[in-house]
């Protein structure tokens, strides 16, 4: 989605000349350690799979079924976790075998609904494209600018603001994307891409069928849909405030520049320890969108190691809330607003 063109940014908002000395530090922490890999997928998997055994016996033996969404909140967190490390080896980097990386990418990717090829492909364009105006639409949150919104037709307005809602982002978001959206090709998949949303459907099908003649499929839904629902409410919630915040970076894409991107539109969202370990550490976003290929089990270490990353103003979990107030991207002002902030502005009103 390309707006209307502005004015050029000031000069502070140019790409420096040379990239510091740092980034370079950082690919030592780009190694992926098979310990580390293997460590993180028991300490996952195995809870996960007991939770799930768990509410299963608890549905069979008549348990309230509070009981069971309880527990479905930890899985929930669980498959979050799991979602973590699909992500990582999208990016070739929770392994060093490419081979590790796209087996262990299916598997989890049939766990969380989402297919590891498609996901792969629109995921590597939001991290070639985060926070350029110009090359929106793919990968990301659709995030209109002022102007454009006023530009906008009446119906198109309407339809964003829908979107924007966080009933519809994060209640009726997941339902459409992990079970609905994910199901079908999109325009102009290739081949790879295609296969890996077929692999992935016949596996969730197979999955489906096979705990209808084991558990029953009431059973199955009454744990898998709660799983899923909440994991992907967190899922979009994660990535809807790594990249929508007040003091955000997008930038017309002549003067676009990565590094900002990374460091100043990308949150450093510093989470209880419970919840980061629970998110994978993807808190730490602006080192994963300077070095994607760092596993998300060395970013702490990174984050400790280098004193420019720690200088990036964390976003609390607290302050993050303000975030489902900003709708806009405000060009004169570089920073988000909400739908409020219209009324307040002097440049052209609102048609």
């Amino acid at each position: 989605m390309i707006g209307p063109q502005t004015p050029t940014l000031p000069k502070d908002h140019r790409p420096p000349a040379t990239r510091p000395d740092w980034i370079k530090a950082m690919a030592r922490y780009e190694l992926p350690s098979l310990r580390r890999a293997l460590w993180q997928m028991l300490d996952t998997f195995i809870p996960y799979l007991a939770l799930w055994a768990l509410m299963v016996l608890l549905l069979k033996q008549g348990a309230p079924y509070g009981i069971v969404l309880l527990l479905s909140i930890v899985a929930a967190g669980l498959q979050v976790r799991i979602f973590i490390m699909f992500h990582d080896c999208c990016h070739g980097s929770f392994f060093r075998s490419h081979v590790a990386n796209t087996v262990l990418g299916t598997i989890a990717g049939v766990m969380t609904f989402t297919p590891f090829k498609d996901w792969r492909q629109a995921h590597n364009m939001h991290h070639a494209t985060s926070g350029d105006l110009d090359r929106r639409g793919v990968g990301d949150v659709t995030t209109m600018t002022v102007e454009e919104y006023r530009a906008a037709p009446l119906m198109r307005r309407l339809r964003y603001r829908a979107y924007r809602h966080p009933l519809v982002m994060f209640v009726l978001g997941p339902v459409w994307v992990f079970l609905v959206s994910f199901r079908f090709f999109p325009k102009n998949a290739k081949r790879p891409e295609r296969i890996s949303i077929l692999i992935t459907n016949v596996s969730i099908a197979a999955v489906a069928c096979a705990a209808s003649w084991t558990i029953g499929l009431r059973t199955y839904l009454l744990i898998q849909l709660p799983i899923l629902l909440i994991s992907g409410a967190a899922g979009i919630w994660l990535f809807y405030v790594q990249h929508q915040f007040e003091k955000d970076y997008w930038a017309r894409h002549e003067v676009w520049d990565p590094l900002r991107a990374a460091l100043q539109g990308s949150s450093f969202y510093k989470l209880p320890k419970i919840l980061q370990w629970f998110s994978g550490n993807i808190g730490l976003h602006h080192i994963h969108h300077i070095r994607p290929r760092i596993p998300n089990y060395n970013l702490q270490r990174c984050l400790d190691a280098i004193p420019a990353l720690q200088a990036v103003e964390p976003l609390t979990l607290w302050r993050s809330l303000r975030s489902l107030r900003f709708r806009l991207w405000d060009e004169a002002g570089q920073k988000m607003v909400g739908f409020r902030a219209l009324h307040r502005m002097s440049s052209v009103p609102s048609r």
